[in-house]
């Protein structure tokens, strides 16, 4: 007799604790995953910010091999890597407006036009020259990081100027790795910037999520 009645005892508290402790955490907030729950608005930003800034470092690599060897299609991987600095800047006009994504097209095409007389000036071994478009190239840095930063509290000027620093540091390894012959150095250097970049894009998607969260619900 004991013994049933320690099973059923035992049997309540079983169902008890299977049935009310998920209706509890649920009302709370706490059901198993819910922090791992994006929405599908939330899941296509990050993976269409990705793909863009991917795409940033695979095409300004693809311009660094064909300007340092002269090749033929330099013109035309030159056009490709503009056109995705239009495209970063359409991909923000849903949220900061028109003017505002022609401005970050603006300054990120300049950005690209830089490197790429950084590119000539360090192939030609032009010290002079290479120093003052790699100044113009930093300046451009800060001025794309004040740009964002004002458009988004989250998104903070001194955290946007380091990411770019670092991109910046890494394009140049490249550019240097290839001048020396040195392959492996610059798989490295293309390897970290490609994570570097999706790192990056990963904090501007997080910045427009946190910033406008109703669009992503």
């Amino acid at each position: 007799m004991k013994r049933r009645l320690l099973f059923v005892t035992l049997l309540v508290m079983m169902v008890l604790s299977f049935t009310l402790t998920p209706i509890g955490a649920q009302a709370a907030g706490k059901e198993p995953g819910s922090a791992m729950c994006m929405s599908d608005a939330k899941v296509k930003l990050k993976q269409d910010m990705r793909r863009l800034w991917v795409d940033h470092v695979g095409w300004t690599g693809s311009y660094i091999v064909s300007a340092l060897a002269g090749l033929e299609d330099q013109k035309d991987v030159l056009a490709r890597l503009l056109k995705n600095q239009q495209d970063i800047g359409d991909a923000i006009k849903p949220y900061y407006g028109e003017a505002a994504g022609n401005k970050l097209t603006e300054l990120l095409r300049e950005h690209i036009l830089l490197a790429g007389g950084v590119t000539d000036a360090a192939k030609a071994g032009n010290q002079a020259e290479l120093a003052k478009l790699n100044k113009e190239w930093y300046r451009n840095a800060d001025d794309i990081a004040k740009f964002l930063s004002a458009a988004n509290p989250n998104w903070s000027q001194k955290e946007q100027q380091d990411m770019l620093y670092a991109h910046l540091q890494l394009v140049t390894d490249q550019v240097t790795s290839r001048l020396k012959k040195d392959w492996k150095a610059d798989i490295l250097a293309s390897d970290k910037n490609s994570d570097h970049m999706t790192m990056y894009a990963d904090m501007l998607s997080e910045g427009i999520i946190k910033q406008f969260p109703d669009k992503f619900k």
